[in-house]
């Protein structure tokens, strides 16, 4: 049994650019104006209308074509151009970074502490709310 996958699904283009743009869907709802869930309905339609679509696009920084012409292959190849270079041309600007990985898992770490304090916080109202209820009795 052979399972193939329509090539235009603008639903799982959409995915795919939203995810190489490092964008969560809680994100792109913002950005549109919606819900999680509605970005979720949308990267499961086959077909998305024109005017959402253009939408989506502006949100993404990309064009409505950009989108219908998405392909996994076409983005191997687009990548590939910038290795092409730095080999051809010996260049080792081709492919610089455009974030530092450490201030991102500093970042990282800072939110996870807060979040931690919170639950902490929470924890500690919890025990005391209990305390005095053991105490009125």
């Amino acid at each position: 049994m052979s399972v193939s996958t329509k090539p235009n699904h603008i639903g799982r283009k959409i995915s795919r650019i939203r995810e190489l743009r490092d964008m969560k869907q809680e994100a792109l709802a913002q950005a549109l104006g919606t819900n999680q869930q509605a970005v979720s309905i949308i990267e499961n339609s086959e077909n998305v209308d024109e005017e959402k679509l253009a939408q989506i696009a502006k949100a993404l920084g990309v064009s409505v074509e950009a989108i219908k012409n998405f392909s996994d292959e076409s983005m191997i190849n687009y990548f590939n151009t910038f290795t092409d270079n730095v080999v051809t041309t010996g260049s080792i600007f081709a492919n610089n970074c455009t974030f530092n990985p450490l201030d991102k898992l500093v970042e990282s770490y800072e939110e996870n502490k807060k979040l931690y304090e919170r639950l902490l916080e929470a924890e500690k109202e919890k025990i005391s709310y209990l305390e005095k209820l053991l105490n009125s009795k």
